[in-house]
């Protein structure tokens, strides 16, 4: 793989090759359909792929619970010099994962304190995705306006929620305070809903909406596009995970497709569910992982909910920032400290120097082959699964491509953050509600489709459903008795 050179953990100018770890969950993709099984395979660390095994992740850090190792057993924190302060991992998932967040450190502390059986370290665990293929997830709380009318229009899913909560949602004033508590209200009403009513509203629900699927079905400019996305993807939830409340999370979690290239970050204590597809994810050097549906594992429903921003919105979704001058380096960086990745591209026929970076840094070949030279003669055979280790300060690699491939090399990189003064990605949190319109918006003038030339109204779909929802609570208010109108 490279001539005379001896890959050992006390040569700290080598870029080392890795011995990666690979876990297996139920989620993940069977097979050699799997990049982690063909990743895993090309790396060394399986003879073969089992067709039957779902390969879901494959590690690159120093976690004690999926410790990397170099070629000769050292384990790569010995060969940096300490823990890596960033896990990167490549992600194959072939159904959904569980409704999850992830602590901040003064929540890991007391997590891991009173329970570490379930929460194995103490440290906070933001977290980055790049998509490799189209990925679905479900990211942050949906709007609280789209959250009403979802209630309106799906009777099953606003019988899961106390009338106290649905008549915060929709008496809530305009104040973010309020529009949190009223959201943290609907959210833990729902999920503290008997699992005998869940049960019976979800098989309601689930037999409507295939019948609109089926003979019903309306014509698809009939019909907004995230009724269509709604729908199907709580049918697709169902089927994956029969009987659970949490197929109904597309009602309270925005849907969200990731193109090929694209990437969003997750803060600490913000909910989120991958639903499927491969990416790259990189995170703070942690596992813990507060979990609420969707899942046979261990579920922390009181902790989950006490815990979250209620932040509303979804992510921002970059697509890169050109680094080094050189817009073949696209970088993605998250507003925190310990971790930032690189995505390098090498076309037929060019050559690329990687930066020299003062920090340890490692890298995956994701795409494509090549090789690599640099200062001290060594020259490695890239290929997809490949990883290496690149120690601060080593001499620089320079990839290159021969003319003759069909297509171009690509390397994910992952280092200490870079550009923490110079963010790219940010979390519904970070960001604030308008920097995502949510899926309801519309131009601030919609045009009739009766009338072409006129305005239909000046303010959003969602404006108009609130005060309208909101008239039928101060109706009912201003006789003097008060009841929740049939949803």
């Amino acid at each position: 793989m490279a001539a005379q050179h001896n890959y050992s953990a006390d040569n700290k100018s080598n870029v080392l090759p890795l011995r990666p770890v690979i876990k297996d969950y139920a989620w993940g993709i069977r097979g050699l359909d799997s990049r982690v099984a063909r990743f895993a395979l090309e790396s060394g660390i399986i003879d073969e792929v089992d067709p039957d095994t779902p390969y879901a992740e494959l590690w690159l850090g120093t976690h004690p619970s999926g410790p990397t190792t170099i070629r000769d057993g050292t384990t790569l924190e010995h060969a940096v010099g300490g823990p890596l302060p960033f896990l990167f991992k490549v992600l194959s998932a072939g159904k959904a994962l569980s409704i999850q967040a992830h602590p901040c450190k003064e929540g890991a502390k007391n997590l891991h304190k009173n329970n570490p059986t379930n929460y194995v370290d103490d440290n906070h665990k933001p977290e980055l995705a790049v998509a490799l293929t189209p990925f679905e997830a479900m990211c942050g709380f949906r709007r609280l306006e789209e959250i009403a009318i979802l209630i309106k229009k799906h009777p099953e899913f606003a019988a899961c929620i106390s009338n106290e909560a649905k008549l915060g949602v929709f008496l809530c004033s305009m104040e973010e305070e309020d529009k949190k508590e009223a959201l943290r209200s609907l959210f833990e009403s729902f999920m503290s809903c008997p699992k005998e009513t869940t049960s019976i509203q979800l098989k309601r629900l689930l037999k409507r909406l295939q019948k609109e699927q089926s003979c019903d079905h309306v014509h698809p400019h009939e019909e907004p596009p995230w009724e269509r996305k709604c729908a199907r993807a709580i049918l697709r939830l169902s089927q994956q995970f029969p009987g659970d409340a949490g197929a109904m999370a597309p009602f309270m979690l925005n849907y969200l497709l990731i193109a090929p290239g694209e990437s969003f970050y997750m803060a600490a204590n913000e909910p989120h569910a991958y639903v499927a597809g491969e990416i790259i994810e990189c995170m703070a050097c942690s596992d813990n992982v507060v979990r609420a549906g969707l899942t046979p594992k261990f579920k922390d429903v009181d902790n989950l909910v006490s815990m979250l921003t209620y932040s509303m919105g979804g992510p921002t979704i970059n697509a890169g920032t050109p680094a080094y001058g050189d817009d073949r380096i696209m970088r993605y960086t998250p507003p925190t400290g310990e971790f930032e990745v690189m995505i390098i591209t090498c076309k037929p026929g060019e050559d690329i120097t990687l930066p020299r970076l003062p920090v340890p840094a490692v890298f995956i070949v994701i795409e494509g082959s090549g090789n690599t030279d640099n200062d001290d003669g060594q020259r490695l055979v890239m290929r997809p699964g490949r990883s290496y280790l690149m120690p601060s300060g080593c001499p620089p690699l320079t990839l290159a491509v021969n003319q003759n491939k069909r297509g171009p090399l690509r390397i994910a990189l992952a280092h200490e953050n870079q550009h923490i003064d110079e963010p790219n990605l940010s979390s519904a949190a970070d960001a604030g509600t308008k920097m995502w319109s949510g899926e309801f918006a519309l131009p601030a003038e919609v045009r009739s489709p009766s009338n072409p030339g006129t305005p239909r109204s000046t303010k959003s779909t969602t404006q108009m459903a609130q005060m309208k929802l909101s008239e039928t609570f101060n109706a009912e208010a201003l006789k003097g008795s008060y009841n929740v109108p049939k949803l």
